[in-house]
């Protein structure tokens, strides 16, 4: 049968079949809500990784030229990674409810009630490994500067936490107990 689909109408015929072979199981409002903590869970990982990718760079070329800094640019360094445990923490409760039988309304509701914290985990994610990068090269400049400067990117923190509390308090709004 993929054959002939690939042969007709291309990959546009191969969306349909998946469509179709979903709506046939019953499953829609499950495909939903999956793709949605799937997106919750990988976005603020993506928001992370980028922020640690930033952070772990400069703190590499402040350490390379004095190696006792490390304990002044750590914490700098590890601020990023929050947002992907935050994404994870909820991709595991927004997972409870899920339910094979749940309506498709239910599942755009567990996509909705996950987005806050997926957008905000990305975005956070980058800017907060921005912010610290520049408070790592001012630590690198001037050692005492390590304790005042991790309040600016801990500021970007408020908004993933922010994120991290309305999906919280939205999650057991949605899903199978709707």
């Amino acid at each position: 049968m993929l054959h002939t689909l690939l042969a007709e109408d291309g990959a546009a015929s191969i969306v349909d079949a998946a469509e179709n072979a979903v709506k046939a199981t019953g499953y829609e409002g499950f495909v939903v809500a999956i793709i949605g903590i799937a997106l919750c869970v990988i976005l603020c990982g993506i928001g992370s990784a980028l922020g640690l990718y930033k952070t772990g760079s400069a703190a590499a070329g402040v350490l390379g030229e004095n190696p006792k800094k490390f304990g002044k640019v750590l914490v700098l360094v590890l601020l990023p990674a929050t947002q992907g445990i935050y994404g994870f923490i909820i991709g595991i409760i927004a997972s409870g409810s899920v339910d094979l039988g749940m309506t498709l309304a239910q599942g755009w509701g567990v996509l909705g009630a996950v987005m806050p914290m997926a957008i905000s985990g990305l975005i956070t994610g980058i800017f907060q490994g921005k912010s610290a990068v520049n408070c790592i090269y001012a630590v690198g400049k001037q050692d005492s500067l390590g304790g005042k400067l991790i309040i600016y990117p801990a500021m970007i923190e408020f908004y993933a936490i922010l994120g991290l509390i309305v999906s919280i308090m939205v999650v057991p709004l949605v899903g199978v107990a709707a």
